[in-house]
């Protein structure tokens, strides 16, 4: 396990093959209806998509995902590896996504964010986002609500 602090000797690259079996195994980790190697896959392909991973001493500590599609950036998902979180690693993640996304023309980038899970939204409004609005019962295991958080670029 290493220090606390992690962020400095982290490295954001774009996903590859190579990372795929990590992240499926901690989208387990860390969500309760985790996507599979195989939509992790598919994203890959996608031209719309940008998915980065952070990598710490070759190991996968953390990735972010999102679409861009015309001037709207949409993030897909954000996951850090538990035994390396409050470490940065969040928020490096975050700001290379917005990097890739006003590099694409977008004009803001939004997610969506469970209404309990509070360092998630620590992390974005750190970041710069603005709660936009509520989508009700927008997640399930258990049944949620999620927070529309938005960054507009200027």
């Amino acid at each position: 396990m290493p220090e606390k602090k992690v962020a400095g000797n982290v490295q954001i690259v774009l996903m590859q093959e190579r990372h795929l079996d990590a992240l499926a195994e901690l989208e387990r980790l860390c969500f309760s209806q985790p996507w599979s190697r195989e939509g992790l896959a598919a994203e890959q392909q996608d031209s719309t998509a940008c998915f980065l991973v952070a990598e710490w001493e070759d190991t996968v500590v953390g990735y972010a995902g999102m679409h861009c599609v015309l001037d709207e950036a949409y993030v897909a998902n954000v996951a850090v590896h538990p035994a390396f979180r409050q470490r940065g690693i969040g928020i490096l993640l975050m700001q290379d996504l917005e990097r890739c996304a006003k590099e694409s023309g977008a004009a803001f980038l939004s997610l969506e964010v469970r209404a309990s899970n509070q360092a998630a939204q620590a992390l974005y409004q750190s970041c710069g986002f603005q709660e936009l609005g509520v989508r009700k019962g927008l997640y399930d295991s258990p049944k949620e609500d999620g927070f529309i958080l938005t960054k507009t670029f200027s």
